[in-house]
């Protein structure tokens, strides 16, 4: 293998570009969230629609005014108390948030300042962290994450209410068989030095693979069904005890959102609408115990996730960015992981209890899809967008 790390210098895009796109998104959000719907939670793991709005402005403030120009924090209630998340219980978020008809105009006044201090204040421009625009590409995709969490809230705001049926037919797509793309055993490179990285990505290194194999493409929704049909959701040898012991609390049966009419029709509730399954869609709504139950029971398992971003850097991988994909590993830190911004962003989770997703979803912006980014759930989580793919040792 050549020993010039392939990885160290990536192409960066215009960060403040990025971040303008992103309170564009984050305004429309708020302008098309009903008003009945903005201080809502609709899940126990999701805090409300109105909630992430302003916490994405929230943090630029703490960024840019607090913590870089040293200004005193705002001398109002329900500030740090409401915005930072570890303060601030979800299921309380609701009720104290301001008037929505306060919000977008607070939010755009916020964006305006933020954007002039980052484009012109000496003050601001020379800190280091925002050499090569670093905090600016940092606070966009916090800002896209908290946005593709918005459309989870969107999801199960969908869901509590009575659906009304979307006739419109998907564009049929070909089906196409999904093959084993095979690997060699070697080793490869892994992670990213892009300014975009977070810590967690940070530190490429090569590491050793076995010889295996990955699917080209996510397992899709008429696969699922072939699980559901053959009694795949029932207590087996491909659900070990962990997870044996959540499916019987639960009593799940399906992908979160699938439902059948009475008539035997397949439906999926998304967050924009509910239409006929598409049998060629990549499935949606796992946690990774049902990922890891239907990898078992066809005789396979979920990519480590270092398989996964080789198979990725080498163009292998097809559909990748409809659905977040569970790896068969937890979150760990990189050889000499250094916490950075701060001490709290990853190191946290490094537990032994989340799992590794990668790729993103239909839902999450372009900046949080590439090979590198690392996104972690506890293996209970549903509502994450997330699928799989399969892998197998050779």
């Amino acid at each position: 293998m050549n020993a010039i790390n392939p990885l160290a210098q990536p192409d960066a895009p215009d960060l403040l570009e990025c971040l303008s796109i992103q309170h564009a998104r984050l305004n429309a959000a708020l302008e098309t969230t009903p008003k009945h719907q903005w201080r809502n939670q609709y899940h126990p793991d999701l805090s409300p629609m109105g909630w992430h709005y302003t916490h994405c402005h929230f943090i630029e403030a703490i960024w840019l005014q607090e913590r870089i120009l040293g200004n005193a924090p705002r001398a109002r209630r329900d500030w740090h108390d409401l915005y930072f998340p570890e303060l601030s219980p979800k299921w309380r978020r609701g009720g104290r948030l301001p008037p929505a008809e306060d919000l977008l105009d607070w939010g755009q006044a916020c964006q305006h300042r933020h954007l002039d201090l980052l484009r012109q204040m000496p003050d601001v421009r020379r800190h280091p962290l925002l050499a090569n625009d670093y905090l600016t590409g940092f606070l966009a995709q916090h800002h896209a994450m908290h946005l593709e969490s918005l459309e989870q809230v969107r999801w199960f705001a969908r869901l509590q209410r009575p659906a009304t049926l979307d006739t419109r037919v998907p564009n049929p797509q070909p089906q196409r068989p999904n093959e084993w793309i095979d690997f060699p055993g070697g080793e490869t490179w892994i992670g990213s030095e892009a300014i975009t990285a977070f810590d967690n990505e940070r530190g490429t290194h090569r590491v050793h693979l076995g010889p295996h194999a990955v699917c080209a493409q996510p397992v899709t929704n008429a696969e699922m069904l072939a699980f559901i049909e053959a009694g795949g959701y029932q207590p087996g040898p491909h659900w070990d005890p962990e997870a044996t012991a959540w499916l019987q609390e639960t009593g799940i049966a399906a992908p979160l959102g699938w439902r059948c009419l009475p008539d035997g029709t397949r439906v999926q509730t998304l967050p924009d609408g509910t239409r006929p399954l598409d049998p060629q869609a990549p499935v949606v709504g796992l946690s990774w115990y049902e990922a890891s139950a239907y990898a078992r029971w066809r005789g396979a398992r979920l990519p480590h996730e270092h398989e996964w971003e080789r198979a990725r850097q080498a163009g292998a991988l097809h559909d990748t960015g409809e659905v977040w994909e569970w790896c068969g590993n937890t979150f760990h830190p990189y050889p000499g992981f250094r916490p950075y911004p701060y001490e709290e962003y990853s190191s946290p989770w490094f537990d032994g209890q989340h799992y590794v997703l990668r790729g993103g979803s239909a839902w999450s912006d372009p900046l949080l899809k590439r090979p590198s980014m690392r996104n972690f759930f506890t293996p209970d989580k549903r509502h994450v967008f997330a699928g799989l793919r399969l892998a197998r040792d050779l």
